[in-house]
C-alpha cells in the first residue's frame, strides 16, 4: 500500500473467511471511535460504510497522509500504521468480547487509487459505498442504515467523520439532486474500474 498526495483511495477490508466483524451496536461505535483516533488524523474521509463483515472508506490523501515516522526502528507511513493500529486494537477487543483468538480481518487491507477528477469513477465509488447495505438487502432505503455517512449527506444526522464540504467540492456533488443520484443503479462495468 502506498499513498500519494492529492489522490483518492478506496480503503476496504473484510472479515477473515468473510466472517462477521461487527456483532452488536457497541462494536460499530467502538470501531468508529478507533477510526477517529487512527485514521482521521492522517487523511480526509469523504464517505464510509461499515457492514457486518466488511468496511469501506473513500479518503482523500493530503500532506498528512504521506508522512513517515520511525516506529520500532523502521520508517513507516502514518496512514498505513494507523490502519494497522485500528485493525489490531479492534481485533483484540473483539477477541476479548467473544472469548476467541486469531485474526479477525483478511491480510492486506486494500487501498485502491480512484481517478480524481474523473467524476464517473470517483462519484460512482462514493455512491457505491453508500449503496452497500441496500444492495445487500439489509435495508430497503440507504438512510435506514446507521453505519454509513449517507445520513450525514442527506442532512438526517450531523456526523463529523466525513468531510462533507471537501467531498462536495472534490466530487462535484450536486446536493439538490444528491438523494436521487445516490439511488442510481451502478452497473458492473462501472464497478470494475475501482474494484
Amino acid at each position: 500500500m502506498q499513498f500519494f498526495e492529492n489522490e483518492l483511495y478506496l480503503i476496504y477490508n473484510r472479515g477473515n473467511n468473510k466472517q462477521q466483524i461487527f456483532f452488536k451496536l457497541e462494536n460499530y461505535l467502538f470501531f468508529l471511535k478507533k477510526v477517529r483516533k487512527y485514521i482521521q488524523p492522517h487523511c480526509d474521509i469523504l464517505a464510509w460504510c461499515l457492514m457486518p463483515n466488511h468496511f469501506h472508506f473513500l479518503v482523500n490523501a493530503d500532506n498528512r497522509t504521506i508522512q513517515r515516522r520511525t516506529i520500532a526502528g523502521s520508517e513507516r507511513n502514518v496512514l498505513i500504521e494507523g490502519i494497522r493500529n485500528l485493525l489490531s486494537s479492534y481485533t483484540r477487543a473483539i477477541n476479548k468480547q467473544n472469548d476467541s483468538t486469531g485474526s479477525l480481518f483478511q491480510q492486506n487491507t486494500k487501498a485502491k487509487p480512484i481517478s480524481k477528477g474523473s467524476n464517473l469513477y470517483d462519484r460512482t465509488c462514493f455512491h457505491y459505498i453508500h449503496q452497500n447495505p441496500l444492495v445487500a438487502k439489509m435495508v430497503s432505503k440507504m438512510e435506514d442504515w446507521e453505519y454509513s455517512s449517507f445520513k450525514d449527506y442527506c442532512g438526517m444526522r450531523n456526523g463529523t467523520l466525513a468531510n462533507k464540504e471537501l467531498a462536495i467540492q472534490l466530487l462535484d456533488l450536486n446536493m439538490k439532486t444528491f438523494y436521487k443520484d445516490s439511488y442510481r443503479v451502478i452497473d458492473d462495468d462501472e464497478l470494475k474500474n475501482f474494484l
